[in-house]
């Protein structure tokens, strides 16, 4: 079973940098491409960004295009997002998940129907 253990969530001001990161269990880290998706209460979870297993591609939402990167470490079956300038808009629980495939790249499709607890951000002044 998938098994996702976010971290790295905190309250910062707006203008502020965080980076999470993500441990994933349950498969083999290194096969698969991997997503960060966010959540806030009352609205559905979207994906945020994406990565393929090799990290060649990647892909964001237009929202955090610019200012978040997804990253990486396969070595230590870690996945990262370094948020920058972050908004208030940004606030939200923080998940990370296994994604889909399609014609060869990431997609903000999870593969799974498992989710970790994730990991609160909060951004205020």
């Amino acid at each position: 079973q998938v098994q996702a253990i976010e971290s790295g969530g905190d309250l910062v001001q707006p203008g502020g940098s965080l980076k999470l990161s993500c441990t994933v269990s349950g498969l083999n880290f290194d096969d698969y491409p991997l997503g960060w998706f966010r959540q806030v209460p009352g609205q559905e979870r979207d994906g945020v960004a994406c990565i393929t297993w090799n990290s060649r591609s990647t892909h964001y939402d237009p929202s955090v295009k610019g200012r978040f990167t997804i990253s990486r470490d396969n070595a230590n079956d870690t996945l990262h997002l370094q948020m920058n300038s972050l908004k208030v808009e940004d606030a939200a629980m923080y998940y990370c998940a296994p994604v889909m495939l399609r014609y060869g790249d990431c997609t903000f499709s999870p593969s799974t129907t498992t989710w970790g607890k994730g990991t609160l951000v909060t951004i205020s002044s």
